[in-house]
C-alpha cells in the first residue's frame, strides 16, 4: 500500500466513524490544530500526513494501524468498556445505546442484523412493564446493587427519566432497517427470569406477575403485526404508520448469541455480546466478513416470516403466545 493509499484509507475510516452529519475536515482541523483548508489538503492527498499526525488520529479515532495497512497480524482489534457495578449507571448505558443508534441512522444506506438469543433489548421499550422488569432484574440480580438486595419488584419504581431515554432508543431502532433471526428459545430466558423471581418471592403479588405476562402478550401481538406488515410502527398506533423496514426470520434449530452486525454505506461493523450485558465492537474487515457470511448462511437456513410464509409465521407466534397464556392462566389471583 502506497503512502497516498494509506492516507485515503485513513480518512475514509474516520468518515465512517463520524457519520454523515459531522464535518470530517472540521474535526481533523480541531484535533490537529490546523486550518480547515489544511485539513482538506490532507484529505485530498495534496499534503502528506506526518507520523505525529497519524498517531494522533489513530489514537483519537481508535484506528488500528495494522488493520489500516492490511497487515495480517493474526489479531483482531475490539473496542468496548467493561461495565463495573461501582460506577455503572443504567441511564448512561441506555444513553450510549441511543448514541450508537443515532450514529447508524446518520448513514444513507444502512441495515442492522440481530441474532436473537433472547428478546432484543430494543423491544423491552415498547411497554413500560417489560422495561421496568428488565431494569430491575439487571440491577438486582446481575449487578447485585446493595440497595436492591431486599427490594421487591414494583412497576412504579422504574424511573420516569430513564423511560424517556428508553423511548428515544426505541424510536431510533424503529427507524433502522433491521433483520432479526429468531428461534423458539428466544423468549425462554425471559420466562425463566420471571419464574426465578416467583420462587424467590421477589414479586409483591401474583397480580404483578400477571400484569407482566399480559404486557408480554401485548408485545408479542405487536411483533407479529410488524412481521406481517414487514415494517415497524409505534406500539398502540391505530393507523400502523410505517417507520422502518423489518425482516424477521424463524430458525428451527439455531440458538442465537445476541451478536449484531450493522452495514453502513457498505462498511460493516460487528457488536459482540459477552458476560451477559457487555458488548465490544470491531471494524476488522476479515472478522466482519466472516460475521456477515455466518448471518447470510443462517438466513438461508431460516424461514422468512415477515410479509410471507403466513403459515410458519402463525405457528411461530402461536407457540410462544400459548406459553404466555398458559402462564397467565396458572396464576392464582
Amino acid at each position: 500500500m502506497t503512502t497516498g493509499e494509506l492516507q485515503q484509507q485513513l480518512f475514509k475510516t474516520i468518515k465512517t466513524k463520524l457519520g454523515d452529519n459531522i464535518s470530517v475536515a472540521d474535526e481533523i482541523a480541531k484535533l490537529l490544530d490546523i486550518s480547515a483548508d489544511s485539513a482538506y489538503r490532507r484529505m485530498r492527498g495534496e499534503k502528506t500526513v506526518t507520523l505525529d499526525e497519524l498517531q494522533t488520529l489513530c489514537i483519537h479515532f481508535q484506528i488500528s494501524l495494522d488493520q489500516l495497512m492490511g497487515v495480517k497480524s493474526g489479531g483482531i482489534v475490539f473496542q468496548g468498556q467493561f461495565l463495573d457495578k461501582k460506577t455503572f449507571r443504567f441511564e448512561d448505558y441506555v444513553t450510549s445505546m441511543m448514541h450508537n443508534l443515532a450514529y447508524m441512522n446518520s448513514f444513507k444506506e444502512k441495515e442492522f442484523f440481530y441474532m436473537c438469543k433472547d428478546l432484543p433489548i430494543f423491544h423491552h421499550y415498547h411497554l413500560r412493564e417489560i422495561a421496568a422488569f428488565k431494569w430491575f432484574f439487571w440491577l438486582k440480580t446481575y449487578f447485585q446493587f446493595p440497595e436492591f438486595e431486599r427490594k421487591k419488584f414494583r412497576m412504579a419504581d422504574h424511573p420516569d427519566g430513564l423511560y424517556v431515554l428508553e423511548q428515544k432508543v426505541l424510536a431510533l431502532y424503529n427507524q433502522l432497517p433491521s433483520v432479526e433471526i429468531w428461534n423458539l428459545e428466544s423468549m425462554n430466558i425471559f420466562f425463566r427470569q420471571i419464574e426465578f423471581y416467583q420462587d424467590a418471592r421477589v414479586f409483591e403479588s401474583d397480580k404483578d406477575v400477571w400484569q407482566l405476562y399480559d404486557a408480554m402478550e401485548k408485545l408479542w401481538g405487536h411483533l407479529e403485526q410488524q412481521a406481517a406488515l414487514g415494517y415497524k410502527f409505534q406500539y398502540g398506533d391505530p393507523e400502523k404508520k410505517p417507520i422502518g423496514k423489518i425482516r424477521m426470520y424463524f430458525n428451527e434449530v439455531l440458538i442465537g448469541d445476541n451478536n449484531m452486525l450493522v452495514v453502513m454505506d457498505g462498511v460493516k461493523m460487528s457488536y459482540v455480546a459477552h458476560t451477559s450485558i457487555n458488548f465490544m465492537l470491531t471494524q476488522d474487515v476479515g472478522f466482519n466478513e466472516n460475521m456477515n457470511n455466518h448471518i447470510q448462511n443462517q438466513m438461508k437456513r431460516s424461514t422468512l416470516i415477515s410479509e410471507q410464509s403466513e403459515k410458519e409465521r402463525s405457528r411461530f407466534f402461536r407457540i410462544i403466545r400459548d406459553k404466555i397464556v398458559n402462564r397467565k392462566e396458572n396464576l392464582k389471583l
